[in-house]
């Protein structure tokens, strides 16, 4: 996997707002020179209508909501469907959108967590390929989750810490495979957790690995850590690569930019073995 990315994901910002445009700068600055980048093509609305409400598409590109995690930017509309171009992009050419905002929060009309529209779930759903989701983010992806559900097309995996934002996925049901784990986990316990369920997944005739690549589970995060070091996110991109299957990815959270470009560093060197 190589970087798709554009500098323009940098310049929107509410100020002391977590999910920064300094998270991603400062974690690109240490992945630019290892990794090639490519440009994401902007999302049309034909592209959002895959996943969302057509009524809900409106009120985002009007502003008309009210989320406290979800600032009115200016321009908002043209930043989220460059975002959710970027998951796109990286979709057809097989790499990891560093765009922003994130997704994975955001279901058919609703919007949550950060999240405007669901970058991942229109890229899985405009692929029309049999996809295995895997959202190693530590808060539960219930906007991904709520759009996929009940779809023979698709299976959603989860690990996520419980208790915590946004208190779903406490069970698993359908086609959701939900792990809610300690803010103590580690990487021992973690690892272990994540290589049973790939494993009860095998042979399942999977087209694609569709990857939310949130690195908040990482010990230093302060926003929903569970514990793990940077070498964990190593092992997780070995054990996901070890599916063997055309893969893509899309930044979800990590919201400590040193660490998060080093995680995504350690993700990428393990995934590309």
């Amino acid at each position: 996997m190589d970087l798709v990315f554009s500098e323009e994901a940098l310049q929107y910002r509410s100020a002391g707002h977590p999910e920064s445009p300094d998270r991603v700068k400062t974690a690109y600055s240490i992945l630019r020179n290892k990794y090639k980048t490519l440009p994401p093509d902007q999302a049309t609305v034909d592209d959002l209508r895959l996943v969302h409400d057509k009524n809900f598409i409106k009120r985002v590109r009007e502003g008309n909501f009210s989320n406290p995690d979800c600032p009115k930017y200016d321009d908002l509309f043209f930043y989220a469907t460059l975002s959710a171009g970027g998951a796109l992009k990286a979709q057809k050419t097989g790499n990891i959108s560093l765009m922003r905002p994130p997704g994975h929060h955001a279901g058919k009309d609703y919007l949550g967590g950060f999240c405007y529209f669901n970058n991942l779930a229109i890229a899985v759903r405009k692929s029309n390929l049999k996809t295995l989701i895997v959202d190693f983010d530590a808060h539960h992806g219930n906007g991904t989750q709520d759009i996929f559900l009940g779809d023979e097309q698709v299976v959603y995996l989860s690990l996520h810490r419980s208790p915590g934002f946004p208190g779903t996925g406490q069970k698993s049901v359908k086609n959701a495979i939900n792990h809610p784990v300690p803010a103590t986990i580690g990487d021992t316990k973690y690892l272990e957790i994540l290589t049973e369920a790939l494993d009860g997944l095998e042979n399942k005739g999977f087209e694609q690995l569709a990857l939310s690549a949130g690195f908040d589970g990482h010990k230093r995060d302060p926003l929903a850590s569970v514990g793990l070091s940077t070498l964990a996110f190593e092992e997780i991109g070995k054990l996901l690569n070890n599916l063997d299957l055309p893969a893509f990815a899309v930044l979800e959270g990590g919201y400590v930019g040193k660490d998060l470009g080093k995680n995504i560093n350690a993700f990428l060197t393990g995934f590309n073995g």
